[in-house]
């Protein structure tokens, strides 16, 4: 099952996804459960693959436990098993395993003081790397969402990119107003459109990989000095610093998960139109325009 998940997958992975899920089954999981029945295993034989490293390789104990869980969630589509996942976490193998420690990194930033300054000069510079870095600053999107982006996610005319839940995170479709700004470059880009994707590498013509914006960020002299996730707390820091827009707002032109239950409620609605001009505040403070100073006098 494990097989065939994996070459069913290998076409649209990189190589170096391919080699760590095939290693790290090969070391960890099939020693335990490889020649068993998939019907037959459970969540004990789960708990000895996973005790030995859930707290010495903390990361790589939860990539291997969610690659095994997409492995029995197959097994179960097709009716090869029960319908309960050995392998899920909650409520199931979080009762059995230790706790492991939080370790909250974050990605290196730019000061949005900086983000002017910045984006004069990466305007400037060619190539479909430097585009897809100018569009993911602007709509704080991650690299993945912007690397895979294509031409029928952008309706153009009404100034909307939809990004397919799929593609998303957190697993929910998510709708970008464009800034007037984002649209321009959007258009231009369609000049050298040559696939579906919007930031293909051209030799290839699939989308940029990882490195495509990293690379640009080398170029400008900030490689190991802040990565391109990391302009999405320049957003963040910005919208909370210099505007009047609410939390839920920007949290969810991050298409962030929300904690509040208050918060959550707003989920309701997309908050579509605060969020188009919060973004188009934001594309004239990138790009140095000149924006109305809003001052609240009190009684």
């Amino acid at each position: 099952i494990a097989q065939e998940l994996i070459n069913d997958r290998k076409p649209e992975w990189a190589a170096k996804t391919l080699q760590a899920w095939e290693s790290t089954l090969a070391t960890y999981a099939f020693p335990v459960i490889g020649d068993m029945p998939v019907a037959d295993i459970d969540k004990t034989h789960i708990d000895k693959i996973l005790k030995p490293i859930w707290l010495s390789k903390p990361d790589m104990a939860k990539k291997l436990r969610w690659r095994i869980e997409a492995v029995f969630s197959r097994a179960i589509f097709y009716e090869l098993r029960p319908a309960n996942n050995p392998a899920h976490y909650k409520d199931n193998l979080e009762i059995i395993l230790p706790a492991q420690k939080q370790k909250v990194t974050s990605h290196a930033a730019l000061p949005y003081a900086d983000l002017p300054d910045f984006m004069a000069k990466l305007s400037k510079l060619d190539g479909f790397g430097a585009r897809a870095l100018e569009i993911c600053i602007l709509n704080a999107t991650r690299t993945s969402e912007t690397l895979k982006a294509t031409w029928e996610e952008f309706d153009l005319e009404e100034g909307v990119w939809t990004i397919p839940a799929e593609r998303m995170k957190m697993g929910v479709e998510h709708k970008i107003p464009l800034s007037e700004k984002s649209i321009e470059l959007v258009r231009n880009m369609a000049q050298a459109k040559m696939c579906e994707f919007v930031f293909p590498n051209s030799n290839s013509l699939k989308h940029l990989s990882g490195s495509g914006m990293s690379s640009v960020l080398a170029r400008m002299g900030y490689k190991d000095v802040i990565t391109v996730h990391g302009f999405r707390s320049t957003f963040r820091d910005y919208i909370a610093e210099e505007t009047h827009y609410e939390n839920i707002v920007a949290e969810m032109a991050l298409a962030h998960g929300i904690d509040s239950k208050v918060e959550r409620s707003y989920r309701r609605g997309d908050l579509f139109k605060r969020r188009k001009s919060m973004m188009e505040t934001y594309s004239n403070y990138a790009y140095g325009a000149q924006t109305e100073k809003v001052v609240q006098l009190r009684a």
